[in-house]
């Protein structure tokens, strides 16, 4: 006799579903229309509820969290507002493709449609933001949608998934049954890459005299930092990161030539630039990478390799596309290069790799190292120096995140936690506390600026309420940095709502959320600054650093230049360029 199965309420079987799929931490805040779900969270102990201050913070959180560990961040938030306050960082996840599954609450089935107390089209307005959403109607379907959503949140190109669930959902009753797996007909996506594909790019691969490696987030995602690290080794090639892809591929090795594209390296964009053979790998050729799409790798014959196919070739036209899971396809160029009779000639590219070293001669990311005002990339280099490259680095955006991405060398992936596609400012402090979350025992900074930390500042409680000691070296330049070296470069120094005026005392800031504040105002004492707050293994630290007000980010390609047409700082060595 088969054995008879539970019979749930909605609100269970959300808090019983979240247990199997193996969720150990929502992020979220409370409100009307899912009363019933925390009412069922209050009664169990398996999943931890993490109350943030603010429905973006819960995003940005999971969002964090994500990133960190590969596993899909995990969102709660109620109805009308709570939903619009999250689309922030569902959108913020979307551009990087992130997986978060994000659970909306909605007014009950009966009143949607007739503007009820607040209700908003969850559905309609997280389309454009999404990888998928679902609004579910019946009881007897949530155990199904959710699992859906975690498989489409996680496979193929990863994304935000958003389920809209009504409040009669959660409180109506069914049989409960989670399934173990989920089949979708119209969502299949391609994990192996066709054979034929795979040879002709080898081929062309090892035609090249001026080969360059551009591997992207897609790495990272995919879990093949190890493949890309051994394809790049066995191959001798030049490679460069995306901020993106940033910790791919050891930034402390000989082949690592920097990161590229608007703020990369000056031999990153160089070698770009001049390449016969381009390799592209989980990356997808975006704006701040390319410059000027019509100067972009002129010479160039390019493989990409891809999991989205709708990816490929959408900016760039490609020769040889390879549509798959990087990993896997990366395990298969492997497999055939090893294979060949031909090896990859290292002679054929001396003159490459002595080109490439008359460009990093050029020392793109000199600054003045002597000058007793704080330079931010001074700070960055001795956070680097102290943690031995071996932190979690969350950043908010701007001139701050450039530098992070400049001058923290990041050795392994998932150490770079940053919103790259969306830009989104406010990111970096409720991000710090979901990869703390995950990674309890390691440290975790949040490298970001005043104008940004404000921005989601009220984290910082949530941060108290659930002992997530993260140090946060906010580089204070009493601007909104980028905007102001954007404003001197073309608008003529016409400093429009830039300036940060009426700043708070940071230091009395974080102590009135219960945490250690230290300002920094002189470069003799960054050091012992940065020292003293690592040191506070259970204490959050909010470090105000008073740095250089004038500092630009360079290299810097502006709108409408190729890779070769970059702007240097005045510190670069200027008669290298003209040799090289």
């Amino acid at each position: 006799m088969a054995k008879s199965k539970e019979i749930l309420r909605g609100a269970e079987i959300f808090c019983r579903a979240l247990k199997d799929e193996g969720v150990k931490h929502l992020f979220g805040y409370p409100g009307g229309a899912v009363l019933h779900i925390y009412d069922e969270l209050y009664k169990q102990k398996d999943v931890e509820h993490i109350l943030v201050r603010h429905e973006q913070g819960a995003t940005h959180a999971a969002d964090g969290y994500a990133r960190a560990t590969g596993k899909p961040g995990v969102v709660l938030v109620t109805s009308g507002p709570g939903a619009t306050n999250a689309v922030t960082g569902i959108a913020t996840a979307y551009m990087d493709s992130i997986p978060l599954v994000v659970f909306t609450g909605q007014v009950p089935t009966n009143m949607i449609g007739n503007d009820a107390f607040q209700e908003v089209d969850s559905i309609g307005i997280t389309r454009p933001c999404v990888k998928h959403n679902f609004l579910v109607k019946d009881v007897k379907d949530l155990a199904a949608t959710i699992k859906k959503a975690f498989y489409v949140a996680t496979s193929g190109r990863p994304g935000p998934v958003v389920v809209d669930i009504p409040k009669d959902v959660t409180a109506d009753s069914c049989e409960y049954e989670y399934p173990k797996e989920v089949e979708m007909r119209s969502y299949k996506p391609v994990v192996k890459g066709h054979p034929g594909q795979i040879k002709k790019a080898v081929k062309l691969i090892m035609s090249a005299k001026r080969p360059m490696i551009y591997s992207g987030g897609g790495v990272i995602l995919g879990e093949a930092s190890k493949e890309l690290n051994d394809f790049t080794k066995i191959l001798g090639y030049p490679i460069t990161n995306t901020l993106m892809g940033l910790g791919a591929y050891q930034a402390t090795d000989k082949q690592f030539i920097g990161m590229l594209g608007m703020h990369g390296t000056y031999e990153a964009n160089m070698a770009m630039h001049h390449c016969d053979v381009l390799i592209a790998v989980g990356a997808r050729f975006d704006d701040r990478v390319t410059g000027d799409l019509e100067k972009f790798c002129p010479k160039a014959k390019i493989v990409h390799i891809d999991v989205d196919p709708s990816s490929i070739a959408k900016n760039v036209p490609v020769d040889v596309p390879i549509v798959g899971d990087v990993k896997h396809v990366l395990k298969d160029l492997i497999a055939m290069i090893k294979a060949e009779i031909t090896k990859p000639d290292t002679k054929v590219l001396e003159p490459w790799w002595k080109q490439i070293g008359e460009w990093a001669a050029v020392d793109c990311l000199k600054y003045d190292r002597e000058s007793t005002v704080i330079k931010p990339q001074y700070v960055i280099e001795k956070l680097w120096e102290l943690t031995k490259g071996d932190a979690f680095i969350t950043s908010d955006v701007g001139q701050h995140q450039m530098w992070a991405a400049q001058y923290y060398k990041f050795d392994k992936p998932r150490r770079w936690i940053n919103s790259g596609g969306l830009g989104t400012m406010g990111f970096g402090l409720p991000a710090a506390l979901g990869v703390k979350l995950a990674h309890p025992d390691e440290t975790v900074c949040c490298i970001s600026g005043e104008a940004s930390l404000v921005m989601c500042i009220q984290e910082l409680s949530t941060c108290l309420q659930y002992d997530t000691p993260v140090k946060i070296i906010s580089l204070n330049n009493r601007y909104m940095g980028m905007v102001r070296q954007w404003q001197e470069f073309f608008y003529s120094s016409r400093y429009s709502h830039s300036y940060m005026d009426s700043l708070p005392d940071f230091v009395k800031l974080a102590e009135s959320f219960g945490h250690i504040g230290i300002r920094v105002e002189q470069t003799a004492d960054v050091e012992d600054a940065l020292k003293e707050a690592l040191s506070y293994k259970d204490r959050t630290v909010l470090m105000d650093v008073i740095t250089d007000q004038t500092e630009n980010v360079y290299p810097m390609i502006a709108n409408g230049k190729g890779h070769h047409e970059m702007q240097l700082s005045p510190n670069s060595n200027t008669e290298q360029r003209e040799l090289a």
